[in-house]
Order: structure tokens, then sequence, then C-alpha cells
């Protein structure tokens, strides 16, 4: 007879299972072109209903999809505010946005799905707006930008909320394009996910302290 801490333990591989195959065939295919069903195959589930067993709605999928991936991203980032303190240099809490990303997926190894997932499902609004509401909603993210935004006193709040969709874009699908090539052995593949860090910290900075128009401000 099977413990309860055992069936506990057999729910949670069954689960990582499920997340894994919905992960990667989101990243293939979008998230709009997959049933639960093909997931529950691809996790090797003969009940065709696994997916909704353990998580409910697609929804509720991808948002345990997210949770997974904005878990290990807190830990980091923490670590990070911890390192950086008060710092007055912008660079370093644009850093605490992007290297606990590109610090996760180097972890992850070759290949990897992860960031091709989420930015298949940065394209569904109702399933984009999951991502933000998790990302926005952690005390490290609310940290960081709140640090961030102490140092750009004199950008409008539109602006602000207009750099803000921006870096998101950015993020999301250059660190995505960068996990495509690594798998397919593309031009990108020799570059670090650490020059990856620098190059899209560099973006940002220039992106956030870029001149502001005078149609902003009148």
């Amino acid at each position: 007879m099977v413990s309860a801490a055992g069936k506990a333990a057999r729910a949670q591989e069954t689960r990582e299972a499920i997340l894994d195959a919905a992960e990667r065939l989101f990243a293939e295919h979008g998230v709009g072109e997959v049933s639960n069903r093909q997931i529950s195959e691809a996790a090797g589930q003969a009940n065709h209903f696994a997916v909704g067993y353990h998580f409910g709605t697609k929804a509720d999928l991808v948002r345990a999809i997210v949770r997974r991936y904005t878990a290990d991203l807190e830990e980091r980032r923490l670590r990070l505010l911890a390192e950086i303190g008060d710092s007055g240099d912008l660079r370093d809490w644009i850093s605490c946005l992007v290297r606990p990303a590109t610090d996760h997926l180097d972890a992850l190894g070759v290949p990897s799905r992860r960031a091709q997932c989420m930015a298949q499902i940065n394209t569904v609004p109702a399933m984009r707006q999951i991502v933000i509401e998790e990302s926005a909603a952690t005390p490290s993210m609310r940290a960081s930008l709140v640090g961030m935004l102490r140092l750009l006193p004199d950008v409008p709040a539109a602006v602000r909320r207009e750099r803000a969709d921006m870096s998101r874009l950015l993020l999301v699908h250059a660190l995505a394009e960068r996990e495509r090539a690594l798998n397919e052995g593309g031009p990108a593949a020799p570059t670090t996910w650490a020059a990856t860090a620098t190059g899209l910290i560099d973006a940002l900075v220039g992106l956030w302290t870029a001149a502001v128009s005078d149609e902003w401000t009148t």
C-alpha cells in the first residue's frame, strides 16, 4: 500500500511532468494551438484529463508555469537587491530586472524552452495579464521598480508606463530568441548568457534615460 507521502511525491512528479510538457508544446506551437489532451499525452499520462485534474483550466496551468519561473527569479533577485543596497546607479536596479532571468536560463542548460514558452504566453492578452500579475506582485520586483524609478524623477508617468511596456517586450523576446539560437546552434549561440544580460542592461539604460519629447510634457 502506497503511503500518503508516496502519493504526494507521485502527484508532484506528475505535475512537474505536465508543466515540462506544456512548456515545450507552448514554446513550439503556441498556447492556443495546444490542447490539454496533447499535454497529458506528452507528459506520459494515460489519463487524458490529467491536466484538468492537477491544474484545472488552461489559465490555471499557465499560472503554474509562470509561478514556477518567477519563484526562482524571486530568490535570485532578492540576493541581488541585498548586494546593491541603496545604490544610486541605474544600472544596478536594471540589472535586478535582467540578471535573475538570464542566470536562471543559463542554469537550465541546453536545450530549454522556458523563455520561448513565456514569449508565446505573452502573445495571448488574457495569458499575458497572468504574467504581469504574477511577476509584478513579487516583493523583489516591486522593490526593483521602486529603486529604479526613484532615480528617474523627471520621467512623466505616461512615459514610464510606455517604457515599462517596451522594457517587458524587449526582455521577453530577446531572451526567447537567445534561447532558440542556443537550441538550434545558430549565430548567437557562442554568446554567453552573461554577455546577453550586459547587452540588455545597456539597451534598457538607454531606453529609460532617453530624452522625453516635448509632446509628453506639454
